[in-house]
């Protein structure tokens, strides 16, 4: 079967669950993935074709697909910063919004990016894909990531390895560990922030796919990763060292307010590229 023929029919299938233009981002992913091809090459050549044993796999994609598995977890790896992560059910998909807090980071300290050796400790490190790209991108510094889930702490180490950085990948449980004495000149994390009552807003593929370890805090203590890792900063971070959250969209006022209780500076509220509050930062 052509190709361009096949697309059109890949995306008609997918069209009581996706809108077209997501299926049809959907296809050159995978097109580019499997095949090598790009949709550039589809345009200058509409006489590609599918063979039999590569139609078998289409419709291996598109059964799930069609109940909802997200495409990287489909493909293994998706895209962030620049570079590839794998990504498997142990770990959340890394956000664009999680880009801008990367991005933020890195403009803060990037002036001292060679004259200075700065240490950094990702809290919650999922796929790494906040401590790698710091790491990428701050060629002076050492970085540390720590996460409860073992499982997600395999895939990070895989994961610098496969983007030749070095980063220290550690299993550590946060809400069990008393103090951090280790002088660091940041600590970021994006720890678990999606509320129970929130759950009707989160997409099937999400909700269905993606670890609810990572996501989910109970209602009636929204905070309580914050708070931890807040007071953890207290010891952890040197003079002036730098807290960096990223946050849930309905909780600004509450953590501007935990900081200021807490006698952090320089306290500032970012929003994301959907002009949500989303991430934050404070100095010791």
């Amino acid at each position: 079967m052509k190709i361009k023929q096949y697309r059109t029919q890949f995306i008609k299938e997918l069209s009581p669950f996706y809108d077209a233009y997501e299926a049809e981002s959907f296809f050159y992913l995978i097109l580019e993935n499997k095949h090598k091809l790009r949709q550039i090459d589809l345009a200058l050549n509409h006489e590609l074709t599918f063979s039999d044993s590569d139609l078998i796999i289409w419709t291996a994609f598109l059964d799930q697909l069609k109940k909802e598995v997200p495409i990287q977890y489909l493909l293994g790896k998706t895209h962030f910063c620049g570079m590839d992560f794998e990504v498997n059910e142990n770990v959340l998909i890394p956000r664009p919004e999680t880009e801008e807090l990367v991005e933020w980071i890195i403009n803060e300290n990037k002036k001292d990016n060679k004259t200075k050796k700065i240490k950094i400790l990702d809290i919650g490190t999922g796929s790494g894909c906040i401590a790698i790209s710091l790491a990428k991108n701050l060629l002076n510094a050492e970085v540390y990531g720590i996460d409860i889930s073992k499982k997600a702490i395999e895939t990070a180490k895989k994961n610098a390895i496969n983007n030749n950085v070095d980063v220290t990948f550690m299993y550590l449980d946060i809400l069990e560990t008393d103090v951090l004495t280790c002088g660091f000149d940041i600590i970021v994390s994006n720890p678990p922030y999606v509320r129970n009552l929130e759950k009707e807003e989160i997409k099937r593929n999400v909700l269905d796919y993606e670890p609810h370890l990572a996501l989910f805090v109970d209602d009636n203590d929204a905070l309580v990763f914050y708070r931890k890792i807040a007071v953890l900063a207290k010891s952890g971070l040197l003079e002036n060292g730098q807290l960096f959250f990223e946050i849930n969209q309905y909780l600004g006022k509450e953590m501007i307010e935990l900081l200021e209780r807490m006698n952090f500076k320089n306290i500032e509220l970012r929003k994301d590229i959907y002009d949500n509050d989303r991430m934050m930062k404070g100095n010791v």
